[in-house]
């Protein structure tokens, strides 16, 4: 467990899937639409959600401050780059640590947390772990609000993903990029 001021993380259960899907909903519901227009908000969930492997894997961290459930994320050695359980195009097979790397994934700041270090704890948490496991790199699938933070943390824009989705709305998607020193 990792304390910061009066915030804490542990490694998610099973059992907490619910409270990460109601953050993922309540974030995607006031955060997004500070970056995005309704449709690709609305959009926004075809691309999102839980991805059970990651809590599975013990690769996914909740961040508490008391018992309230401030913010999620985590970091997978398998090759998908972002989604949740029922995303298109996912590849669950593990990535190679000499060749390929590890990712950032699902991360999530409860609207009344944000600007509180929650992002900066989850990706030192990741990074560590996935270092920890011989990854010289992470990648990750960032939508529009994570972007400053990452960028901020030494990511770097590698790829923009955004694709249409079957109405034709483009959800911005940016593949991004840290090396390990």
């Amino acid at each position: 467990m990792t304390v910061t001021s009066h915030l804490y993380m542990r490694v998610a259960t099973l059992d907490d899937i619910p409270a990460i899907e109601a953050l993922m909903a309540e974030s995607m519901a006031r955060l997004l639409p500070h970056f995005l227009d309704s449709k690709q908000v609305e959009r926004s969930s075809e691309s999102m959600g839980v991805d059970t492997l990651l809590v599975s894997d013990g690769t996914y961290f909740l961040v508490f401050e008391g018992d309230v459930l401030a913010g999620c994320g985590g970091w997978s050695r398998r090759r998908t780059l972002y989604g949740g359980n029922t995303t298109a195009g996912r590849d669950d097979s593990p990535a190679d640590p000499k060749t390929e790397p590890a990712k950032i994934r699902a991360m999530y700041t409860h609207p009344d947390f944000v600007r509180r270090g929650i992002g900066r704890m989850l990706l030192d948490a990741s990074e560590a772990a996935a270092r920890a496991e011989g990854f010289s790199a992470m990648e990750m699938g960032s939508t529009a609000p994570g972007v400053p933070l990452y960028e901020a943390c030494g990511y770097r824009l590698v790829e923009d993903l955004s694709r249409p989705s079957e109405d034709g709305t483009i959800v911005p998607i940016l593949r991004m990029r840290k090396e390990f020193a």
